[in-house]
């Protein structure tokens, strides 16, 4: 039974998409709800999945291609697979037919064989591997190249020929300068757009503070264990971050607000979206009602965001909706930046990496783990006497963490 495969319809904020990769080849054994096909858009990647047992018989949208909303990608035939897909198979035409012209007889001879074009992955494979494909033997169906034919030979001692490197117009071999030209992710691209839109359409200025993390470290020193057994998640630093920002928001609402053209809109609930770095580029999922959640469901939260955005299986509505930003540069060791607005947010909070440093405690020096924090706030929205004052609830609330704990 033929079957249209056809992309997910997208939500309004996604215009189109990109088809990443075709996981399946032409006549390839799938079976139901294997995915066959990643679309890349400029929020998520989603998967599309065989509808039932078969295979695919073509395709109408390559690699690379653009898509919309439930638009057309692939034919798909629902059953069970045969040794040759339909379009591969070998066309035999005997065909003789004799017509008299000027005493001459026109045969119609026997067709030569069709070679289906290899699949998109199998052609990807090829070219960056460098193989030539009339070297390789192919076990798929119909004698067709698969990727694992391509994985084996080139592990395979012969000689193979040297990958294949995209480079510019002007790079010189001879000099050994190769440079490599790779097109930008739909997802970077946006990520770039909203970073450029959000330093040219907004009155962005910085607030500095640190914050003394040794009572916070000593607490999970101390029940780092026992949370763990008790709620199945490690105790990180972030959920004390998430908290002690849920409660300053609270004292200072506008920091929680956000601008929609020429209105302002205070938010009655705390969504604070969290950073997250991934191969395709920054990603900001969001925590919902964090003035109601646990320590241990901030920190379950995060690492399932975690997961989800390594493995490109975040959904659009996770990541929608925030109402303040944390971003946490300290993880790849950054000592001090100034984090880019989230709009339509009006504040993002930037966390860095933990240090220990000379301070002075009482008259003496103490060495002390301290960490730099940066506010980057709208400046249309929030004045700075807000905006530091957000700052140091903050930080006093994080050094001494028991206010917080027992919310005072």
């Amino acid at each position: 039974m033929a079957i249209e495969i056809k992309a997910p319809v997208f939500p309004e904020s996604v215009a189109d998409g990109t088809i990443a990769t075709w996981h399946k080849s032409i006549g390839e054994s799938i079976a139901r709800d294997e995915v066959i096909c990643d679309i890349e858009t400029d929020k998520v990647v989603l998967e599309v999945v065989a509808p039932a047992d078969g295979q695919l018989s073509a395709f109408v949208k390559q690699e690379g291609d653009t898509v919309l909303s439930n638009e057309l990608i692939a034919h798909f035939e629902a059953g069970q697979s045969t040794s040759t897909s339909t379009s591969a198979v070998t066309q035999q035409v005997e065909e003789t037919s004799s017509q008299t012209h000027a005493g001459a007889t026109a045969v119609v001879e026997r067709s030569q064989p069709v070679v289906q074009d290899q699949a998109p992955s199998v052609r990807k494979a090829l070219t960056e591997t460098g193989l030539d494909a009339n070297t390789i033997s192919g076990t798929g169906r119909g004698g067709r190249i698969t990727k694992e034919d391509v994985v084996n030979h080139q592990a395979t001692p012969a000689p193979v020929a040297a990958p294949q490197i995209t480079i510019t117009e002007h790079a010189s071999s001879s000099t050994g300068r190769i440079e490599k030209r790779v097109p930008m992710t739909r997802l970077r691209k946006r990520v770039a757009e909203r970073l450029l839109a959000a330093t040219q359409q907004t009155a962005m200025l910085t607030t500095f503070n640190e914050v003394n993390m040794k009572p916070i470290m000593d607490i999970r020193k101390q029940y780092k264990d026992v949370f763990e057994k008790r709620h199945g998640a490690r105790l990180g630093f972030m959920s004390f971050f998430v908290k002690a920002v849920t409660e300053a928001l609270k004292r200072y609402p506008a920091v929680n607000a956000s601008i929609d053209g020429e209105d302002i809109v205070y938010h009655g609930y705390y969504d604070i979206g969290v950073a997250v770095s991934s191969e395709r580029g920054l990603v900001v999922p969001v925590l919902r009602d964090t003035d109601r959640m646990s320590y241990a469901e901030v920190e379950s939260g995060i690492r399932s965001y975690a997961g989800k955005a390594r493995d490109g299986k975040l959904a659009i509505e996770e990541m929608t909706g925030g109402t303040f930003t944390i971003t946490n540069g300290g993880t790849f060791g950054s000592l001090l930046s100034t984090p880019i607005l989230n709009q339509p947010q009006t504040a993002i909070l930037g966390m860095h990496k933990i240090q220990d440093r000379p301070m002075a405690v009482d008259g003496q020096v103490v060495i002390l783990p301290m960490m730099y924090l940066a506010l980057s706030y709208d400046h249309r929205m929030i004045d700075g006497k807000e905006a530091v004052g957000f700052l140091v609830t903050v930080k006093e609330l994080l050094e001494e963490p028991a206010k917080l704990i027992l919310d005072l």
